[in-house]
């Protein structure tokens, strides 16, 4: 390695933030899990990316570029994202592991590209699955509040009877 890059890697960022990341780089686990909660919510609220980005004056190619983590979000965009969608800031680093590691200890997320390191970062987690986004909104249809807690104890009894071998409680 020569010298001066050697020494540029020992120099420390001058304005002290992460600096840039080059192109060839791929997009940092935090922004996936970040881009990954906003289509979450989205998803939930049964908005499209185009709809989201008109509220935001974005396009809806932007919209995507948070979503899959290529993009970062800064603090008055995620702001904004937070008002549009209906959820405090915080939401989109809940489940977050501290130190930015997949939540296996994985930390090949970095090696990998878009989709591989969403999925190391999530696996096969049930609420990122679009048949558990699809459940969501419908039960948040259900506009009798008695008849939804109904729905809510029935599905929960399903599950507590029919729990198969090996499988993890939430």
């Amino acid at each position: 390695m020569p010298r001066e890059r050697a020494q540029a890697l020992m120099t420390p960022n001058p304005g002290g933030g992460r600096g840039r990341r080059n192109r060839s780089e791929h997009p940092n686990p935090i922004d996936i899990h970040v881009g990954a909660r906003v289509r979450l919510r989205r998803t939930l609220l049964g908005m499209s990316q185009e709809k989201l980005g008109q509220a935001l004056g974005l396009t809806f190619q932007q919209v995507q570029k948070y979503e899959r983590g290529t993009n970062r979000i800064g603090a008055s965009r995620l702001h904004d994202l937070a008002r549009v969608l209906g959820v405090p800031v915080a939401f989109f680093f809940e489940d977050l592991n501290v130190t930015g590691e997949a939540p296996s200890g994985d930390t090949t997320a970095k090696a990998k590209g878009i989709s591989e390191a969403a999925e190391i970062f999530y696996g096969n987690e049930p609420i990122m699955r679009r048949e558990t986004l699809e459940l969501v909104r419908a039960y948040l249809r259900i506009a009798d509040p008695q008849l939804r807690r109904r729905v809510f104890e029935l599905a929960k009894a399903i599950a507590n009877t029919y729990v198969s071998p090996g499988s993890r409680s939430r």
